[in-house]
Order: C-alpha cells, then sequence, then structure tokens
C-alpha cells in the first residue's frame, strides 16, 4: 500500500453525528459501511492511505456531504434558522433529518431500524484496518447499535446537540439554535424523500464512477 508523504488528519468528530443517513447512502453504493463513519474523522488527502473500496467509501461520505450542502431543499432550510443561529444550522439539520428518517424508516428500508443498526453496527466494528489507520480503535458495536437507534427519541436527538456543542468554542450557540429543532423537523420530513432520492442517486452513479 502506499502512503503518501502528506498523510490525512485523523479525529474523532463530535459524537454522536448524523451517521444513519450516512450508512443508507454507503449501503445504496455497495461501498464498506465503516466508510460513514470514517468519512467525518479523516481530513486531507487520501491517496492510497487506506485499502481501495476503504478509500472510496470515505470519497462517497466526502461527496454526500458536499451534494447535501449544495442541495435546494437544505439551502432553503438553512433561511428558516434566524441569522445568529444560522451558521449552526447544518449541524442542526443533520441531526434533524436523521431523526426523521430513523423516525419513518420503515418507509425507507425493508430491514426494521433495529436490525439495520445492529447489522450496519457490527460491519462497522468490524473493519478494524481501517480504524487502525487512522490511528483509532473501532468504536464498539453495542456502543454504535444503540447510537443508530437513539436517532428516533427527541432526547437522543437533544443529547447528540449537547454532546456535539461541547466540541465547539462557544457551544451556547449550538444549545441555542438547536433549541427549536422540532420545529425544523416537520419541513425536514417533508423534504426527506425528495433528498433521499437525489442523495441516493448521487450514491450509486459515484459507486459507478470506477
Amino acid at each position: 500500500m502506499n502512503i503518501p508523504h502528506a498523510r490525512p488528519r485523523f479525529d474523532y468528530p463530535p459524537f454522536p453525528m448524523n451517521y444513519l443517513a450516512h450508512l443508507w447512502l454507503t449501503e445504496q453504493a455497495g461501498l464498506p459501511l465503516a466508510g460513514a463513519v470514517l468519512g467525518d474523522m479523516v481530513h486531507g488527502r487520501l491517496d492510497g492511505h487506506f485499502p481501495r473500496e476503504l478509500e472510496r467509501s470515505i470519497r462517497l461520505h466526502r461527496r454526500v456531504d458536499v451534494v447535501t450542502d449544495a442541495h435546494p431543499l437544505v439551502a432553503a432550510a438553512r433561511t428558516r434558522f434566524g441569522p445568529g443561529a444560522r451558521r449552526y444550522a447544518g449541524i442542526v439539520l443533520d441531526v434533524v433529518y436523521d431523526h426523521c428518517l430513523a423516525r419513518d424508516w420503515q418507509r425507507y428500508h425493508p430491514q426494521s431500524l433495529a436490525e439495520f443498526a445492529r447489522a450496519a453496527a457490527t460491519a462497522v466494528c468490524a473493519e478494524r484496518e481501517g480504524f487502525v489507520l487512522a490511528g483509532r480503535g473501532a468504536p464498539s458495536s453495542w456502543r454504535m447499535h444503540r447510537l443508530l437507534r437513539s436517532y428516533a427519541n427527541p432526547r437522543g436527538i437533544d443529547l447528540a446537540q449537547r454532546r456535539t456543542a461541547r466540541w465547539l468554542k462557544k457551544p451556547e450557540g449550538l444549545i441555542e439554535a438547536g433549541r427549536d429543532w422540532r420545529e425544523h423537523a416537520a419541513a425536514a420530513t417533508d423534504d426527506l424523500p425528495q433528498l433521499l432520492e437525489d442523495l441516493g442517486t448521487a450514491a450509486r452513479r459515484f459507486a459507478e464512477e470506477e
């Protein structure tokens, strides 16, 4: 395996993050599910640092983030935040979309959320080589499983935002921006079918590129 001179930087993200939609999209693309998690940990150039298919999965995560940020429905959703809260809108919307996906999971996947969470957690945590290359240990399967299921519970979203805020220099900004996340959830629920259809198309096209 060729290791580039400028290695990517590895950071654990604020935990929990919006892994559910990323896992769903990675499955759509037929790529290793661990990339859905490592994509939030690995920054900078890749260039052969990881096994090929895992690296493609990490690149997919990045592509999904770009497509999501540029999507008209997401851009419109950000405008529904006040000027002071708008800088945190992306973080809030990430977990809101995962909440809406978890809540209506049977609409989007043949497995139950519990079954998918268990299988996805097992697949992610089995990819130990990728986490070792990232300078980290793989997350525990039970914790990942519990995390994915927690997205369906409003208390899980409140907790996700509080934990994420601890990583920010001004945590009160995110806490304030996310205080009314339930009001944004109604519009997010309406937007989600089209958003997921477009993201799923982007993920499958990415998988066909090579």
